[in-house]
């Protein structure tokens, strides 16, 4: 009985303190990655950090924390942990694999948020698609388009092409061309063209408007006609241009002329 008793009192000296110390270990490191957590979260918050960003990072720093300080705990209790490790990874792999297009949607999304190349608001095109961003979440960007559809895109698949982004200089310039007869009057024409983008209020005075002949065309003299305006204004300037250099062509004579070909017939006598 007495070899018993001391039997007991031997294992219980010999791992009783192996499982205060892995107790020890698994309460102060809980209370050591919880302040780790909130002070990575603090630093990126006042970095100015997307909120989605924030939140991911933060919980994935806990989780990460968490399970170096089991693997701790089980290690000192004698478990080896060298297999527990190698399952850990080969799991981590797996699932790696499995969500490398959402991971690599994470990241794409991650270096959108950092790096700002648009802002919700910006009328961007990217990815073979055209509209206002309405939202920027961390795996996908949303859109809306001209015609009030919202389209979803998967940021990798944004961000590994060109991004055109028409919001973000505040000015554009709007290019039109406009094509008269060789027989009509080259200074008439300009002067029409400039005489209505003077009257529009929405047209920048500063950079100046361009209007010049571009091409001698088969059938006609084109001209380029280059304003500038705020970005807002873009497609009301066009439009509104278009109408109304055609409505003064036709008051005042100038020609608009048809794509045409002349066909010359010739006779042999046989």
């Amino acid at each position: 009985m007495e070899e018993l008793l001391a039997k007991i009192w031997e294992v219980l000296s010999l791992y009783g303190m192996r499982v205060i110390a892995a107790i020890a270990i698994l309460i102060i490191g809980r209370w050591v990655a919880r302040i780790i957590r909130n002070t990575v979260a603090r630093i990126m918050e006042k970095g100015e950090v997307d909120p989605t960003i924030v939140s991911f990072t933060r919980h994935l720093t806990y989780i990460a924390l968490m399970a170096f300080v089991i693997v701790a705990s089980l290690g000192q209790l004698g478990v080896h942990t060298a297999s527990f490790i190698a399952i850990i990874g080969a799991a981590g792999l797996a699932v790696g694999l499995a969500l490398q297009g959402s991971l690599a949607n994470f990241a794409a999304g991650f270096l959108i948020i950092l790096f700002r190349p648009f802002r919700v608001g910006d009328f961007i095109e990217g990815a073979g698609v055209a509209g206002v961003v309405e939202e920027i979440e961390i795996f996908n960007t949303q859109l809306r388009t001209a015609d009030n559809k919202t389209v979803i895109i998967p940021n990798a698949g944004l961000t590994s092409d060109n991004i055109v982004n028409w919001s973000a200089k505040g000015t554009r310039r709007v290019d039109m061309t406009f094509g008269i007869g060789y027989e009509d009057d080259i200074d008439k024409a300009r002067s029409i063209a400039a005489d209505i983008l003077a009257s529009d209020e929405r047209v920048l005075k500063d950079p100046p408007t361009q209007i010049a002949v571009s091409e001698l065309a088969d059938s006609s003299v084109n001209f380029v006609v280059r304003p500038w305006v705020a970005s807002g204004d873009y497609w009301g300037v066009y439009f509104d241009t278009m109408e109304a250099i055609k409505k003064r062509f036709d008051a005042e004579g100038v020609s608009i002329p048809y794509p045409q070909q002349d066909v010359h017939l010739y006779s042999h006598n046989d």
